[in-house]
């Protein structure tokens, strides 16, 4: 049963941190204008689940300026908004599919992201080269289908579906839309803020990782550079990143060093 101390609206300190999320998301350039959705799943005190979600033009609308009240406590399925002052985003559908696709996700993270649109509208999978970046592995572009519909929903619910468990803490890229994050425990019903939390700081790391894999790409056009690096190993190269081979540090936090012979692999370097 939902209820809430007299006076207070119900799930109160999550749609106010849910209120937050976008303020912060909007000043790091985490998306634009447009905005995205974001949300989380909570329990009420009888076990049942809820989606606490954004409301649709969140950005456009409302500036990225949201108080708890206009955040949405939405009834999976039935789609009843059962609190909230906004209306419902037609994203809907790719939130629930998520969810749907494996209960134990717990937050679903879209937005416009900078520098991950760039590899979202190029086609190519995306370098994973940071340190903070490479629990998420293969940071795979999906192929195109338009916002908001059902086929898109049914594209990722079907990558979820695939990835398993490693779907509880992944980065899709959506071919022109946006970026996708998702996050939840194994076997656990992890808490939904935390996995918000987490989503955010996912999209905040991969935008980092966004630039810079631009910037290698750059360096091996320039002939500084003979590969994508990280954590001083040599992960890939542009012939890889065309053939749509994944990117990523399989050795990564091991402490193996593939520079040669210790020394940054720069192409003519001393």
């Amino acid at each position: 049963m939902v209820n809430a101390p007299d006076g207070r609206i119900i799930f109160e300190h999550e749609r106010e941190d849910l209120a937050k999320i976008v303020n912060i998301t909007m000043s790091r350039n985490d998306t634009n204008i447009a905005g995205g959705n974001f949300s989380f799943k909570v329990k009420d005190n009888d076990g049942k689940d809820y989606i606490i979600m954004t409301p649709t033009m969140m950005s456009q609308a409302y500036l990225g300026e949201l108080s708890p009240e206009q955040i949405l406590v939405v009834e999976p399925h039935t789609r009843e908004v059962i609190a909230g002052e906004g209306k419902l985003t037609r994203e809907i559908n790719l939130h629930e599919g998520v969810y749907d696709a494996n209960p134990d996700i717990r937050a679903v993270f879209h937005s416009h992201a900078k520098n991950n649109m760039f590899w979202a509208t190029s086609g190519l999978n995306e370098p994973n080269v940071t340190e903070a970046t490479q629990k998420l592995k293969r940071i795979e572009t999906l192929d195109y289908e338009p916002n908001c519909s059902e086929p898109l929903a049914e594209l990722v619910s079907d990558k979820i579906r695939e990835l398993g468990d490693a779907g509880l803490m992944h980065l899709y890229l959506l071919d022109s839309h946006g970026i996708l994050a998702t996050v939840g425990k194994k076997g656990e019903v992890m808490d939904g803020l935390s996995a918000v939390h987490q989503a955010l700081a996912i999209v905040d790391t991969a935008e980092w990782n966004a630039e810079i894999a631009y910037k290698q790409a750059v360096f091996q056009k320039l002939g500084l550079l003979d590969g994508f690096y990280s954590e001083s190993s040599k992960i890939g190269t542009l012939d890889d990143l065309i053939a749509g081979k994944s990117i990523y540090n399989r050795d990564a936090g091991r402490g193996v060093t593939k520079y040669s012979q210790g020394k940054a692999a720069i192409v003519n370097g001393d």
